[in-house]
């Protein structure tokens, strides 16, 4: 695969910042917007390297420009100038797989074979993520700037891809790598000839890849489905609530995929109701039960869907008398945009409202949020706040935010937050 100019080949780009910017650069904040560049020495193009300055044209750091995106400049480096080579992208990828040792070790075992190996701005490698399904690798760019660099990150992760457990040495370190891209970013990879679910190596898939979490079986669709195919960040909280689902009547609000559904199953629950929008996804998860129906807890749950609209659909089962022990409400971001804001605090105040009449005494509700602009305070204020003014104060059992392969590395990177609370 080839994408444009080598790193070695690429033009740098003299970015002078203004004071404010200055300061958060020297923070370790791994963005640079356009309004807080006051002049640089060209145009440059997707993939430059940004050479950043402070007003007395010291150097502060050094990351990819974009020209195209609001964010301009992501920062991958800051402090004393060193290149930015093959060298260096090798050094960083292998930092990011250091951190999940033990994932890996589960993956060679069985147990969990899908994990984030490289998590973007929170492991110094800004507009990338990587995961793993398996033998499936996804690498996701947010930026068009990485496209020019892809052949040496290809080339780190297949040295160290090769060298995890279980690889078995020799040959290739997997079946296949699929490209996925943020809708800002797939025009600019379009232009360079990169699109979204495009093979970077190997043949595409002929079906969804399977994998497991936790022990349990299921399956993604890495090519066309949201992100890269599951959202793997909230695998330790599907474990929490399959721990608690023991003989439990359960819904599962914003299913997606059925990721907590199955969990619950799996964990002895007597019923769960799953509720998503979309169509597919709720197929999905019968046939991510079915993959666990060998499973006696699995087979024996009695499992119930609905499509819809979330909010009409809590209403609606409040209004025919149902009631569950176990809620969990995991709606996708409401705040695009810092303006969203109010709103999306709103929206996470009504699904509070609309939850607490299905919870029967003791009953446990399990809110999240993924919105990287709300912060977690607010969301865990604006919850409490909504149950006491239902006359149903909470009692917290723990807040919880994303599983280990998702480290946090500045303040928006803790996008999620998950509260466990009891009603009375």
């Amino acid at each position: 695969m080839t994408a444009g100019a080598s790193p070695r080949e690429r033009r740098r780009v003299s970015v002078r910042l203004t004071r404010d910017a200055q300061r958060q650069v020297r923070g370790g904040h791994p963005w640079v917007f356009d309004a807080s560049i006051t002049g640089t020495s060209h145009d440059g193009e997707p993939g430059d390297l940004a050479v950043l300055f402070d007003d007395k044209r010291r150097f502060l750091a050094i990351g990819l420009w974009d020209p195209s995106s609001p964010i301009r400049v992501r920062v991958l480096h800051r402090g004393r100038p060193r290149p930015i080579d093959d060298g260096f992208w090798h050094e960083q990828l292998g930092a990011a797989f250091a951190r999940r040792a033990g994932l890996a070790e589960l993956a060679a075992q069985g147990t969990t074979t899908a994990y984030r190996a490289v998590h973007g701005e929170n492991d110094d490698l800004p507009g990338l993520v990587i995961d793993r399904y398996d033998r499936t690798w996804v690498v996701r760019l947010d930026t068009a700037a990485w496209a020019p660099h892809l052949p040496a990150v290809l080339d780190g992760l297949q040295a160290l891809a090769a060298d995890l457990p279980g690889a078995g040495g020799g040959g290739a370190p997997w079946e296949r790598v699929v490209l996925r891209s943020s809708r800002q970013a797939r025009t600019g990879l379009v232009a360079m000839g990169l699109a979204d679910g495009a093979m970077l190596a190997g043949d595409p898939p002929e079906d969804l890849i399977a994998f497991r979490e936790n022990g349990l079986a299921f399956a993604a669709d890495v090519v066309r489905g949201q992100k890269t195919g599951h959202f793997l960040d909230q695998r330790d909280n599907r474990a929490r609530v399959g721990a608690l689902a023991g003989g439990a009547r359960v819904l599962d609000v914003f299913s997606c995929t059925g990721g907590f559904t199955v969990h619950a199953a799996a964990g002895g629950a007597a019923a769960v109701h799953s509720v998503d929008a979309s169509p597919h996804a709720v197929a999905e998860v019968a046939a991510n039960l079915d993959r666990n129906h060998d499973r006696p807890a699995v087979a024996t749950c009695r499992a119930t869907a609905a499509v819809g609209d979330a909010f009409d659909i809590m209403a609606g089962l409040a209004g025919e008398g149902a009631r569950y022990d176990l809620v969990v409400v995991d709606p996708p971001s409401f705040a695009s945009k810092q303006a969203d804001v109010p709103r999306a605090l709103g929206a996470y105040r009504r699904l509070t409202t609309l939850a607490l009449p299905l919870l029967a005494p003791g009953g446990v509700l399990v809110q999240s949020s993924c919105s990287s602009r709300v912060p977690a305070d607010d969301l865990f204020d604006a919850v409490h706040q909504a149950a006491a003014g239902g006359g149903r104060p909470l009692h917290e059992i723990e807040r919880t935010s994303h599983a280990d392969d998702h480290p946090v590395g500045f303040r928006q990177g803790a996008y999620l937050k998950t509260l466990f609370a009891r009603v009375g």
